[in-house]
């Protein structure tokens, strides 16, 4: 039986600010362990026994997709990056993702799985994998039901229903939303309801069809978006037009609801299958989540990097860089990253989203990017700005050179640190090495490329009347930006 991993990497993450940004979301960080939140996804589903697992296929939005590629290259597992011209909730991005996984006749059985949750117990999770994939292979859809062991707000609820073959496998009998404490309460004392983990499995063919049935719109805006898609280097392009034309739902709403609603009247539609699964799971949906989560100290502390505690207790404090000294303060979080700090109660990390909200309607940055911002072909850090002036520090990686560019505003003085740039400007060509430098004078046409072997590190200083990004003219660009 083929397995075909699919990675939904959608969300941006705004409850984890400051640390996840709009263009770098909570997916792509290391918040527990070295890896990547996708990448633990991606490895939690390496050697499944009985199961033959394929590279994985990721769903994600274009703005973070070098990111990604560079994420799943790191891990060798290079996989199918599937682009999304905007974002249309999940139940379009698993469509997207089964008619290519269908794409060379093959129709494999589809884990999806959010890019952004945590699951503590492999072991745990692929032994559920291996029993949703025998119901899911004879046509079911399958989902997966958290144990409950407190009376959640902050999830939605399945409830099962009579049993349906075995080991605790049951029929859905409904989904439901959010619900308040009281009834969250009732929820965790019936016993027949689980949190909504948002991670499924089913053949290709079976999404596909049950698509046609319920959402006729959405699945026929999908394969014209599949028909017009186009590979594009690594990546693979749905058809811009035709998936703007795509109305939002999700899985949920799309299906899943429908199969459970009403059997009889569903009789076309396969059959929903809730499997429960207590393997340490949570969507680490907010700083208080992810505290819960993390190894603590006896005072039931979390502190990352250089973080000193004194009489404090069930704090979270991580820093990027400075120094956090927590004195006498019990259930805080404090974040310090290059360009923003939090500090907040653990029981309100859901308001998180509001400062993120009024970020953006004052028009500030800290809402969208870090300080250091990720490229494909390296990344820069804004070190210092000032009227007219603006620092970085650029590392490029071994091999890769930016665009062939031009800027209107601004002239630009590099520096070498460490490595060997070549450098083109206008008509010559020439070699920075370590501790030599070279200006770009404003309005002529230039190229940064690392031609070694190891990578580049360079000090740029800009001048000029407008620093902005956007002051940018590209002739040619590897990366097709």
């Amino acid at each position: 039986m083929l397995i075909q991993p699919v990675v939904l990497s959608g969300g941006s993450g705004t409850r984890l600010w400051p640390l996840s940004r709009e263009k770098y979301p909570k997916q792509l960080l290391p918040l527990i362990g070295d890896d990547s939140l996708l990448q633990a996804t991606v490895r939690r589903v390496e050697g499944i026994a009985g199961l033959e697992v394929a590279a994985p296929l990721v769903v994600c939005n274009e703005e973070y997709r070098f990111v990604i590629a560079e994420q799943l290259r790191v891990m060798g597992k290079p996989g199918t990056v599937v682009l999304e011209p905007m974002g249309r909730n999940t139940a379009p991005a698993l469509t997207i993702a089964a008619q290519a996984a269908i794409k060379n006749g093959a129709d494999p059985v589809l884990l999806v799985m959010p890019a952004d949750h945590v699951i503590v117990d492999t072991v745990a999770f692929q032994a559920v994998v291996r029993q949703g994939a025998a119901l899911a292979e004879a046509g079911a859809v399958v989902t997966f039901g958290i144990t409950p062991d407190a009376p959640e707000t902050g999830y939605g609820y399945i409830q099962s229903g009579e049993a349906y073959g075995a080991d605790g496998a049951k029929r859905i009998a409904r989904f439901v939303e959010k619900p308040d404490l009281v009834t969250a309460k009732t929820y965790l004392d019936e016993g027949t309801y689980s949190w909504n983990s948002g991670l499924f499995m089913m053949r290709a063919s079976v999404w596909l069809a049950a698509m046609k049935i319920c959402r006729p719109d959405i699945a026929a805006a999908c394969e014209a978006a599949w028909t017009q898609g186009r590979e594009d280097g690594e990546f693979v392009r749905v058809g811009k037009e035709a998936f703007s034309q795509c109305p939002s739902d999700s899985i949920d709403y799309a299906v899943m609801e429908r199969i459970a609603a009403d059997r009889e009247a569903a009789s076309a539609l396969p059959v929903g299958v809730v499997i429960p699964l207590s393997a340490g799971w949570s969507d680490v949906g907010a700083w208080e989540a992810l505290w819960n989560v993390l190894p603590k100290d006896s005072a039931g502390n979390v502190a990352q990097g250089d973080v000193m505690m004194q009489d404090s207790r069930n704090t979270l404090a991580l820093s990027e860089g400075r120094l956090i000294a927590c004195v006498g303060v019990d259930d805080l979080i404090v974040v310090e990253t290059a360009d923003a700090i939090l500090v907040a109660h653990k029981n309100k990390t859901q308001d998180v989203k509001k400062i993120v909200d009024r970020l953006k309607q004052a028009g500030r940055s800290e809402g969208q990017t870090h300080r250091k911002v990720f490229r494909p072909w390296g990344w820069y850090d804004s070190v210092d700005s000032g009227e007219r002036f603006q620092v970085k520090r650029i590392v490029v990686k071994p091999g890769a050179a930016l665009s062939l560019q031009m800027h209107h505003h601004r002239a630009e003085h590099w520096i070498v640190v460490s490595g060997t740039a070549k450098v083109t400007v206008g008509e010559k060509t020439l070699l920075v090495s370590e501790n030599e430098s070279t200006y770009i004078p404003l309005g002529t046409t230039h190229r940064l490329e690392n031609p070694g072997k190891l990578a580049l590190e360079m000090i740029e200083v800009q001048s000029g009347s407008y620093l902005g990004e956007d002051d940018i003219v590209r002739f040619e660009d590897v990366y097709g930006r």
